[in-house]
Parts: structure tokens; sequence; C-alpha cells
């Protein structure tokens, strides 16, 4: 690819060492691609997804567990740390097999006030989440990301002298993304 003048991107799911088990962490080899990509995005997001249990979906205390192992076998500037548009609604009590459903970060706002329920803020994931019983009295827990959860991830680039971000799901408008975005850096598309 290089050869015919194009920039080479990967995408690699958040491993936390070199000898890290299962299916889709043994087959990311991080410094192969930090040897042979231009820029990695590190998928430092899914650590609450549609099939597990209720939990951040980028909490930041993983980020940079991700962060510390990725700048180990990948130089730091060729590193975009994936940084989610969306969060998740869980139905709780958690039961294996059950999916969450998806929601935009303004989806969740809006029905934290439908259901008159207070956002809480996480400390050590640095995430918003709420609960809430819904019409048929099931209760369920909400997480997703807000401009203080975007600001502590975002102040990871510089920390670990990263190449930058990249985002999942642009498809959600989020304004408030962009906003905590030009506030801390010079904004300048790659591709």
């Amino acid at each position: 690819m290089h050869q015919l003048g194009y920039i080479v991107v990967t995408a690699l799911v958040p491993k936390l060492s070199d000898n890290q088990q299962g299916l889709l962490y043994s087959a990311h080899d991080y410094a192969f691609h930090g040897q042979t990509a231009d820029y990695v995005i590190l998928m430092t997001y899914e650590w609450g997804y549609t099939y597990g249990p209720a939990m951040a979906v980028a909490p930041l205390d993983k980020v940079r567990q991700v962060l510390d192992y990725a700048t180990q076998v990948i130089p730091a500037e060729h590193i975009l740390m994936g940084v989610p548009n969306y969060g998740y609604d869980w139905t709780l009590p958690f039961a294996q097999g059950t999916a969450a459903r998806s929601l935009s970060n303004i989806d969740a706002v809006t029905l934290a006030g439908q259901v008159k329920a207070g956002i809480q803020y996480d400390q050590t994931a640095q995430s918003p989440f709420f609960r809430y019983y819904d019409g048929d009295g099931r209760q369920h827990e909400v997480w997703f990301e807000d401009a203080r959860s975007l600001r502590g991830k975002y102040s990871l680039v510089n920390e670990y002298g990263l190449a930058g971000v990249s985002f999942w799901n642009l498809n959600n408008l989020f304004r408030t993304n962009f906003i905590v975005l030009e506030s801390m850096f010079s904004v300048e598309k790659v591709l």
C-alpha cells in the first residue's frame, strides 16, 4: 500500500499485554502493527459492551492500561486513541445472553431527563452513568460519554505523546465532543 502512495492505518482491540489470552487478543500483534502501519487505532472502548455486564464503555483506568502497554511496543506518535461516541442501556440484573441497547450520548441525557434519573459520575472510570426503572418495573443502568469524560480521555493524548484520536460512530452527532476537542487541540484531519 505504501508503494501505491497510501497511508496504512490499522485498528486493534484493547490489549494489556503480549500474552493476553482470547481469540481477539492473540490475533493482534501490537508490535508488528506498530512497525508496519503509519497509524494504529487502539480501540480503547467496549469494556462495557452490548453483551456484557453494565459498566463504562471506555473507563479511563482501563484506557490507561491499554496505553501503558501499547506505548511500550508501538511508537506513541503512531497511535490514535479510539474514543467512543455512544453509550449503552443495560437491563439489570445482567444475564448472560442479554443485550444492552446502544444509544447516543444525547439520547442518554434525554432519557435521564425523561425518567427523572440523577446523572452520577464514576471517579475511577471517569464516566457518567445513571439508573432508572422502566414502566415494567425493571431496573436499568446507562453509561455514556460527556464533556468531563471526553476531557479526561483527551488529556491522555499529550500525556502519552500520541498522534491523536479516532472516533467510533460519528453517526451520532455530539457537538460537545467537538467543543471539548477544539478547546484542547488544533484539529487536523489526517484521512
